[in-house]
């Protein structure tokens, strides 16, 4: 008899569902690291994003509701470089005290004028003597985010030790595929004169492509999307593109494009499309993963600048 229990007993545990491990609950600040931490992560990770897809983090303001899915979270990533200049108040107003992630930590950012030309309501940094600032928008610059990928893995696996194998090795898979989207790149671009290498983009979101590829990027207001261009600097802008013929001129995905559609009408100039500068397109869309949208930019950057070729 003790026989036939053991064996029902055997046969219980057999047929019992397996509960499956409950997911890190990470909260990222906007799309694209969203998607990035989501890469790295797996299945083992659920990303929820404060920033939205189409989001602009440069005017983003915080809700209670926001504040609240901070404090549930088992993980905060952020950008850092002060791209999100309201996320310390969010975190004290949510009273979130678990580990964080600053995803450009150790990253050695590109520095620009901090006025750009322009007046604006916020800058990105403490600026030097020389009136400059630390340049956020590094994801534009793949060999930086190989970087990048190798913090958010680290910062997983000291999360969720029993993971971190897996995480490290996720991470170091998608630092590879970074790399070859890189070199895929700069093939684009290497049958393409530098003299025609000119764009027209709503704010200073591509100096990291402009750096990587030397591009010269034309922007009316500066480096955020709060500033607003003045009459005379469009006018100055308006004048170039007629003198150099600059047929590149795009509206950004988190901008209103009233501005770039009035330079291209003055100017007479076919705006060349929609780039995606600081947030990806809603999942399903056509710049919905990092990867995704970087190669998008590229491609209709090449398109466009190879008309003035």
């Amino acid at each position: 008899m003790r026989h036939i229990f053991a064996i029902l007993a055997v046969m219980l545990l057999i047929s019992a569902p397996v509960r499956a491990q409950p997911k890190l609950q990470v909260i990222a600040s906007f799309s694209i690291l969203a998607d990035v931490v989501a890469q790295v992560g797996g299945d083992r990770v659920e990303v929820a994003t404060l920033v939205p897809a189409m989001g602009d983090a440069h005017v983003f303001q915080p809700t209670p509701s926001d504040a609240r899915r901070v404090a549930t979270a088992a993980l905060l990533v952020s950008h850092g470089l002060n791209f999100e200049p309201w996320l310390d108040r969010l975190v004290a107003a949510s009273g979130f005290k678990g580990p964080r992630i600053v995803a450009s930590t150790g990253i050695k950012p590109r520095r620009m004028g901090g006025h750009a030309g322009h007046d604006h309501g916020h800058d990105h940094g403490p600026a030097t003597k020389a009136g400059t600032v630390d340049d956020p928008h590094l994801w534009h610059d793949l060999p930086r985010m190989q970087t990048y990928v190798a913090t958010i893995a680290a910062g997983l696996a000291a999360a969720d030790p029993s993971h971190a194998d897996a995480y490290r090795q996720r991470g170091a898979a998608y630092a590879a595929e970074l790399k070859a989207l890189d070199a895929w790149a700069v093939a684009q671009f290497a049958s393409l004169p530098v003299a025609h290498r000119k764009a027209i983009t709503q704010h200073d979101a591509f100096g990291y492509l402009a750096e990587r590829f030397q591009i010269a990027f034309l922007a009316p207001q500066g480096v955020n999307t709060d500033a607003e261009a003045s009459a005379d600097a469009v006018a100055r802008l308006i004048r170039q593109i007629k003198r150099e013929r600059v047929q590149a001129l795009f509206f950004e995905n988190i901008a209103n494009p009233r501005l770039i559609e009035q330079i291209a009408r003055e100017a007479k100039v076919k705006v060349g499309g929609r780039l995606y500068s600081d947030a990806l397109s809603p999942p399903g869309g056509e710049a919905d993963s990092f990867v995704a949208m970087y190669r998008l930019n590229i491609t209709r950057l090449i398109e466009a600048m190879k008309r003035d070729s």
